[in-house]
């Protein structure tokens, strides 16, 4: 098999040779070219080059293409810092009061920057890979964290604990929605085999389980449902332990949900078995920190826990930091070679 029918077997629950590995490694990557981070970032060509060097480097099955976590915000008119050692972010709230989304426009991803970057990264991507590794292109942020960024986090978890306007809550979810669709949808169109989403304001190490099920869940399995109406794949990505909104994250029916060291990842594959697919969890600050054998060991665990009745993929639980060593990004591929359960 090669990395594209490895993925395609993994996600749609058939036997693969072996188990699939992704890298979430866009800030490695980035600075492994010597340029400033903020340059990479800002450059679909610079940051293409960026992830080809790496994949041709570690030979992974999966690209994770973004620039970080502010670039939804940013194309809809946040201001956004960009960052000399990680990614850009977004700390200042484009709307003061919730009525304001009312006279938000969902930008054109084609026109709007970065996204028009990151469209142009998946097309050169996807011309010189020629069919060789899947590329997930990431749609940035989810309904949930889109919409902490834009109102504020702190006034947006008012909002929703007042609950005083859960019309317009919803509205500002349903408007960052149809953002990260459009968006998702035009990374598809460049070549994308998958696309992505991150909602870490949305688990419950920031919301109550009870608020997930009000707010973003619905809007999340909208997203879900209107892009596999069009034949798209979605991951869904939220930090922490996710298993308290287990069963509400797999209902969302995304076709991934990547996962991060903190879920216990026996208990959400038993809940998983045959619904989803799961993308982790290895530690990132491990993978940082640890050695090579450790790396190993961990991945080789992960691997005997999450890899029969396929629906797995090895990769890291959430993105890699900058200053990653390339060792223990190595020992983690060479795993998923390693121990093959299959």
């Amino acid at each position: 098999m090669n990395s594209i029918e490895r993925i395609d077997a993994t996600i749609h629950f058939r036997r693969p040779d072996r188990v699939p590995v992704d890298l979430h490694n866009f800030q490695p990557a980035a600075r492994a070219t010597g340029l400033p981070l903020p340059e990479v970032f800002r450059d679909g060509a610079l940051l293409a080059e960026a992830m080809l060097v790496a994949w041709r480097e570690f030979g992974h099955d999966m690209i994770l293409l973004e620039n970080g976590t502010a670039c939804n915000a940013q194309a809809c008119g946040a201001t956004v810092t960009y960052m000399d050692n990680s990614a850009p972010v977004s700390h200042t709230a484009l709307i003061k009061e919730l009525k304001d989304v009312l006279t938000l426009e969902v930008p054109d991803p084609y026109r709007a920057f970065p996204m028009c970057e990151i469209l142009k990264a998946t097309r050169i991507l996807a011309k010189e890979t020629a069919g060789q590794v899947w590329i997930c292109a990431r749609a940035d942020q989810g309904p949930m964290d889109l919409a902490a960024q834009l109102r504020g986090l702190d006034d947006f978890m008012l909002d929703i604990a007042e609950n005083e306007e859960p019309g317009l809550v919803d509205a500002l979810l349903d408007y960052c929605r149809r953002v990260a669709t459009r968006y998702a949808i035009a990374l598809i169109e460049c070549g994308g085999h998958s696309t992505s989403i991150g909602e870490p304001v949305a688990g419950p190490d920031m919301l109550s389980p009870k608020h997930y099920r009000q707010y973003p869940w619905k809007h999340e399995k909208r997203m879900v449902d209107e892009l596999k109406a069009r034949g798209i794949i979605l991951h869904n990505h939220i930090c922490g332990n996710t298993l308290p909104i287990a069963d509400d994250f797999i209902a969302t029916g995304a076709q991934v949900l990547e996962i991060d060291h903190k879920s216990d990842a026996r208990a959400l594959k038993e809940k998983a078995r045959g619904k989803t697919t799961l993308l982790g969890n290895i530690n990132t600050g491990l993978l940082h920190s640890g050695t090579p054998c450790q790396v190993e060991d961990a991945c080789r665990e992960a691997i005997e826990v999450m890899a029969p009745d396929y629906g797995f993929i090895l990769g890291p639980g959430c993105a890699l930091g900058t200053d990653t060593p390339a060792d223990n990004i190595h020992a983690l591929v060479e795993a998923a070679r390693k121990y093959n359960p299959y």
